[in-house]
């Protein structure tokens, strides 16, 4: 009898709070070592944000998953800032410490519903049934015509 398979979305999740721990264990290489930096460097840069953005309930359209990626690192890197101030600040700061904090950041925001992004709401890329009928656009058919004469 075979197990239970899991989906590709409960996959991602996994994959993405390994990372960090992939991450920690590759600082066992030695220091100027690709095997090291780079799994590094890839986790601190991409999976606080994307743990945080892409877990989306219903799924992202296109133009949403290029909005996420795009603002994955920057939120990355906040996070990444604010857990490094914090350790700075009460005088743990080690690379372990560092990345022991963001994994357990990334593992429980894997779990956690994604932060709601716009473009997967309202279609900002590509707009279904959009277009207005006969030649008026979509902006002036906002607005009415002012009438000539004056007045309201």
């Amino acid at each position: 009898m075979a197990g239970p398979r899991l989906t590709p979305r409960v996959q991602r999740r996994a994959a993405l709070a390994a990372s960090g721990w992939i991450a920690l264990a590759a600082t066992a290489f030695p220091g100027g070592s690709p095997l090291r930096w780079i799994p590094v460097l890839a986790f601190v840069v991409l999976a606080p944000g994307l743990a945080l953005l892409l877990p989306q309930p219903l799924g992202l359209r296109p133009g949403a998953r290029l909005e996420a990626l795009a603002l994955a690192a920057p939120v990355s890197l906040s996070v990444a800032t604010l857990t490094a101030t914090a350790l700075f600040l009460t005088k743990a700061f080690s690379l372990t410490a560092f990345l022991v904090a963001l994994a357990l950041f990334v593992t429980v925001a894997a779990t956690l519903p994604g932060v709601p992004l716009p473009a997967a709401t309202r279609g900002a890329v590509e707009r279904d049934g959009a277009r207005t009928s006969g030649s008026t656009s979509l902006l002036t058919a906002r607005f009415r015509k002012r009438r000539t004469g004056g007045g309201a």
